[in-house]
């Protein structure tokens, strides 16, 4: 079946999270993504633990879909073979500091003279300009800087790193979408363009109700625990074996749940009647809540609170998300078979397309294994030629047979 990005060419010189993650959402949708990698080791992800048969699970989760080729791009013939595949690609996408590709000839200056309808997306941990542009970074230190820790955690406590790599994760998506606009602008210019990503920038475009909070107050926003800021009840609440989360996000959702759960003296209080008011009698209500909901179990009070359409949900592990019936029903979690590893679980594609639809076609590459193939379908290059290639020591040793997982 066709795929929404079927024909587009993508150069992956990424690794770890941020840029990985943006190109397996392109090669979801189809795209052709040839992962550059250094010979002999790699991305660095494919170190991160836990290993599966000597296969990264880590690398694993963000790699399907993609080829592999080794590439030196310190030797000559290296940056040469790099600016050849260049020229028959749509998009290449990077994560080195600002700099570095500047420093192998390789930056978008230069690679758009090879290819003037090149999308060259840069993601950094701050961008191509401004005074921080030359540092590192990771996903924690942009969430630091970027105020998110300063917003998570329970309330009084210190400021806490989200569990989930969202500073790594929010610039991929970013990124995603910039080479989309992109290329949607090359349709009608003809031409490629820079796309300059920085993770610093996206954990602020992220920041939503906690920024308005504190340009209309002044007030600097701290961590709350997991209730809302403006919206009242819109958290958590023990019951008599767990918790579950509740979410009234109007004033009519307060009045269901409160019918809902036999309370209807408290949505007959004039003191509740309306979000503001429950805001400020806070403290009252979230009582009078939490005494009811210790009476029943999580799933007797689910059902009660599904019958009468008010948001909630149990707070899941990861062990239950995957076993999840709606989880399942949607594909969010697929088998996919590694000729080495064997039989891995992935998260399955979130955007469903009702005619191109995304697929995983392929598991994670292992190091280099791709690289005659892609030689000879971008490059047209025949056995003496990848032969000669690697005779100068470009690619790296010929990449091991692959031994299949019994």
């Amino acid at each position: 079946m066709a795929q929404a990005l079927d024909g587009l060419r993508v150069l992956d010189l990424t690794r770890v999270l941020v840029g990985p993650y943006a190109t397996m959402v392109l090669a979801d949708l189809g795209a052709d993504v040839v992962k550059v990698e250094l010979p002999g080791r790699g991305d660095d992800a494919r170190a991160y633990p836990p290993h599966v048969a000597g296969e990264s699970a880590y690398f694993m989760s963000l790699n399907r879909n993609k080829r592999s080729l080794t590439l030196d791009l310190k030797h000559p013939r290296g940056r040469a073979l790099l600016i050849e595949l260049v020229a028959q690609a749509d998009v290449l996408v990077e994560n080195f500091r600002p700099g570095v590709m500047a420093d192998l000839g390789l930056d978008h200056e230069a690679l758009s003279q090879a290819n003037p309808r090149l999308i060259y997306a840069a993601t950094s941990g701050f961008g191509q300009t401004g005074p921080y542009a030359g540092r590192p970074a990771y996903d924690a230190i942009v969430q630091a800087m970027g105020g998110i820790m300063s917003l998570t955690g329970p309330e009084g406590g210190p400021p806490t790193r989200v569990g989930a790599s969202i500073g790594d994760i929010a610039a991929g998506l970013f990124t995603a979408v910039g080479i989309l606009a992109a290329l949607h602008s090359r349709h009608q210019s003809g031409v490629g363009q820079l796309v300059d990503v920085s993770m610093l920038d996206c954990q602020v475009a992220i920041l939503e109700n906690a920024l308005a909070r504190y340009v209309a107050t002044g007030v600097a926003p701290r961590p709350i625990g997991n209730r809302h800021p403006a919206i009242f009840p819109f958290e958590p609440f023990d019951t008599a074996d767990g918790q579950l989360m509740v979410a009234a996000g109007n004033d009519a959702l307060w009045r269901a749940l409160c019918r809902a759960i036999g309370r209807d003296d408290l949505a007959a209080d004039p003191h509740y009647a309306t979000n503001p008011l429950r805001h400020e009698h806070y403290d009252a209500m979230r009582a009078e809540l939490a005494a009811t909901f210790s009476t029943r179990t999580t799933a007797a009070w689910q059902g009660i609170l599904a019958a009468a359409e008010v948001p909630n949900g149990p707070i899941n592990d990861i062990a239950a998300v995957v076993a999840d019936p709606q989880v399942q029903a949607r594909e969010m979690i697929q088998p996919v078979a590694h000729p080495v590893a064997g039989e891995t679980l992935l998260p399955g594609i979130p955007i469903k397309l009702s005619a191109t639809p995304g697929a995983i076609r392929r598991p994670a590459p292992l190091l280099g294994q791709h690289g005659d193939e892609v030689l000879a379908n971008w490059l047209g290059y025949d056995a003496a030629q990848i032969a000669a290639c690697r005779a100068t020591g470009a690619l790296g040793s010929s990449p091991q047979p692959i031994t299949a997982h019994p």
